[in-house]
């Protein structure tokens, strides 16, 4: 299964001129943020010398735990220089994700992440907007909404909101390593693999830990 924008033009047919897939990256992490995209297609503002890059995106697109991380760079990149595409990024500590709860700091992130791509946008109170969520997810926002399992497999916006959000966060945990090298974050990213559940039993618990979280006191037991 390869993501369309199936759903994108059914929306833009009602009258919905702004259509944003939000997808996340890393709810299952025992240390670090976790990360939102925010993503929207527009193919009127989408230059002509911009057409071959959005079709290599459109192409090559996928969830984002489906592609390698050359893939999700590659593609990542070309977002960036695309006129067809609107995007916006939304971060959430691991403070508050232990103040919080994952779930609720993961939907702080969606909406910080709609908020970055809406900020970018002039005449934003006359446009008309639509939410996709990946997930089971609702945000407490004004805004028409709906969730869709799986949806960054098979919607074009949520596929490339979650190459924007794993991308980000990808790049913030091998920061890390470099302060904190001994836990390996460039190899696992702060997944609890067997190295780095390992690291954590010889030499502790970081700042950038996240302490709820129920496995990370087994680990160090």
């Amino acid at each position: 299964m390869k993501p369309t924008i199936y759903q994108e033009k059914r929306l833009w047919k009602k009258g919905y001129e702004l259509v944003i897939g939000i997808d996340e990256a890393g709810r299952g992490p025992l240390a670090g943020s976790v990360f939102a995209g925010a993503v929207a297609i527009n193919l009127k503002n989408l230059k002509k010398k911009d057409k071959n890059i959005f079709v290599l995106i459109k192409k090559e697109a996928n969830d984002s735990k489906k592609l390698s991380a050359k893939k999700r760079e590659k593609i990542y990149e070309a977002m960036m220089k695309c006129s067809g595409i609107l995007w916006g990024r939304g971060r959430v500590s691991e403070k508050v994700i232990d103040k919080i709860n994952i779930l609720e700091a993961t939907k702080v992130a969606m909406k910080r992440a709609v908020k970055n791509l809406e900020s970018k946008i002039e005449k934003l109170e006359k446009i008309k907007e639509y939410l996709i969520i990946d997930g089971n997810i609702f945000l407490n926002v004004p805004l028409e909404q709906k969730s869709i399992i799986k949806a960054d497999e098979k919607v074009l916006s949520c596929s490339l909101a979650s190459i924007i959000a794993k991308v980000s966060r990808d790049r913030m945990m091998v920061n890390y390593h470099k302060k904190y090298s001994l836990y390996g974050f460039d190899r696992h990213k702060g997944y609890p693999t067997k190295f780095h559940r390992k690291m954590i039993k010889k030499n502790g618990i970081l700042v950038i830990h996240r302490k709820s979280f129920s496995l990370l006191g087994e680990v160090v037991k």
